[in-house]
């Protein structure tokens, strides 16, 4: 039997079965199967007699399978559009016949002035791998498309309902997760080589996916400087004046135009109660980018890979631009509900209602009030992972309204030197609510947040007189005394009690004659706005 006769019954048989056993392996696979052995029979039994005539017969045989073959499988390739389980067998028993031919070659011409090179030359690669590849690239691509799809129309429909579930998540977000979670479970149970390889690719893609889902979710939320009110202009009191609790007219178009940035168009998928699903939907992501790392650390190791990888190195399996998309819009958010709670919904309470007029009759209960059923909202709705961070940011938006209505109140706003110590009772009744008699926030971090306040609060008790020359001294200290003429300081990044602008604002609400004076004289300030 000649090797062309022995090739030609090979493939007949082959093409035989492929036809008439159902369910069995693709043609070609079978193919390259029974090509191998051929080869193998070659190189066994033919190629020690053929060598009379040609010194390196199993390399000419090897190479003349190696084209018939490469022939059949050119045609299959070009009809090849997706990844589909045929395909990667074909192509896996073809890069197999491959290397079992070039083997064969190698090792029948390693004799050879140029050690087979010139025969290896004749077996141009059928690059299975590549093609392999591919179609695994093209299967990503196709999904994380899909995923991408999916998100957007998801989310326009997303009313961020904190009834939706029992985790008080968007049910958006745990289909996207489950998703990724089925996305890889088919990823590695593709029969491909290379899943360390082509995993980073679809980690981008995911990775991708879950921050246009994270900033999506936290877009239009606001930020700390939505909600916080602008700073009227500088006035000083008029001795013994007495407000009725209003603000001017222009001031209350400021607030108004505060509201209308908040409630975003009256949109109810921006109050608090959204916020937290919002929230805790972010959480809820971090968690589970944790769990889904594991998983693919653990699928590596079960996965079967031909190449040196080492698992542990991270690269390409991480959601890092999710991963920080999360930690920062969890920011946003903490921030975003506790300011628009301090200064958008109470704002009747803050900057609408404490101090305004007398002191002793508009004190902070009302406040304290409002804010402690907001505290139970965020309570019985927030994640727990997240919930301290949320009511620290709270109670830090409160410190800064008390501030802001101390130093910044608007004209509307007087206090005499006994009034601190009622203000100083009032704060000490707010740091009271956070500490909830050791419930609440722990007293440590209370004390770290308030020591802002507590500095400034002695200044609200400090004579005029002393005040004046502390102000004094610093402007000096600042700008020097090259004019007569004290120069205005500037406006405070944060509030100090060794700052001159602070204390300016000290005495701007400062009731009573010298105070008065002494703005009208050095910065002619007005009474009124």
């Amino acid at each position: 039997m000649t090797i062309s006769t022995a090739k030609v019954e090979k493939v007949n048989s082959s093409k035989h079965r492929s036809k008439n056993q159902k369910g069995s392996l693709p043609a070609l696979s079978i193919l390259a199967q029974d090509t191998s052995k051929l080869a193998l029979n070659e190189k066994e039994i033919f190629s020690p007699i053929m060598k009379r005539w040609h010194p390196f017969a199993a390399g000419v045989a090897v190479a003349t399978l190696h084209s018939c073959y490469g022939n059949e499988l050119k045609q299959f390739i070009t009809g090849v559009s997706e990844l589909t389980p045929d395909a990667i067998e074909v192509l896996r028993a073809a890069d197999k016949l491959e290397k079992d031919l070039v083997q064969i070659a190698v090792e029948d011409a390693v004799d050879s002035e140029d050690g087979g090179k010139s025969i290896i030359r004749e077996m141009p690669p059928y690059e299975a791998e590549a093609v392999i590849a591919n179609l695994v690239k093209s299967w990503i691509e196709t999904r994380v498309d899909r995923l991408k799809e999916w998100t957007d129309r998801n989310l326009q429909q997303e009313v961020w309902n904190p009834q939706a579930n029992k985790e008080r998540c968007a049910p958006s977000a745990v289909e996207v997760l489950r998703i990724i979670d089925e996305t890889l479970e088919a990823y590695f149970l593709l029969p491909i080589p290379m899943h360390p390889v082509l995993l980073p690719e679809l980690m981008a893609g995911f990775d991708r996916c879950l921050q246009h889902y994270i900033l999506k979710a936290k877009s239009g939320c606001g930020t700390r400087s939505t909600y916080v009110p602008s700073m009227p202009a500088l006035t000083r009191c008029s001795t013994g004046s007495k407000f009725h609790g209003v603000f001017k007219k222009k001031e209350k178009s400021q607030i108004t135009q505060k509201r209308q940035v908040g409630t975003s168009n009256g949109d109810n998928t921006f109050g608090i109660p959204q916020l937290c699903v919002r929230l805790n939907t972010l959480q809820q992501i971090r968690t589970e980018l944790g769990v889904l790392e594991k998983r693919i650390l653990a699928d590596l190791e079960n996965a079967e890979c031909t190449l040196i990888y080492d698992i542990a190195n991270g690269m390409g399996k991480r959601f890092d631009l999710s991963a920080t998309a999360c930690v920062e819009g969890i920011q946003q958010l903490c921030e975003a509900i506790a300011y628009k709670i301090i200064f958008h919904n109470l704002n009747h309470v803050l900057w609408d209602g404490l101090y305004v007029g007398e002191v002793y009759s508009c004190r902070i209960e009302p406040f304290l009030e409002e804010v402690e059923q907001y505290l139970e909202i965020i309570s019985s709705t927030v994640h727990d992972r997240v919930r301290t961070r949320v009511i620290t940011d709270i109670m830090k938006a409160s410190f800064d309204g008390f501030l802001l209505v101390l130093l910044a109140g608007g004209p509307s706003r007087a206090f005499t030197q006994k009034d601190s110590e009622i203000i100083k009772e009032d704060f000490k009744l707010l740091t009271d609510l956070f500490w909830s008699n050791g419930d609440g926030l722990p007293a440590d971090l209370i004390d770290k947040v308030s020591t802002t306040v507590k500095n400034i609060l002695p200044l609200l008790g400090t004579d005029t007189e002393s005040l004046i020359e502390q102000f004094k001294h610093l402007i000096l200290r600042s700008f020097g005394s090259a004019n007569s003429k004290l120069p205005l300081p500037p406006t405070s990044a944060q509030w100090d009690p060794t700052e001159p602008n602070t204390i300016l604002r000290v005495l701007c609400y400062r009731n009573d004659e010298m105070a008065a004076k002494f703005l009208k004289k050095t910065y002619n300030l007005p009474k009124k706005l």
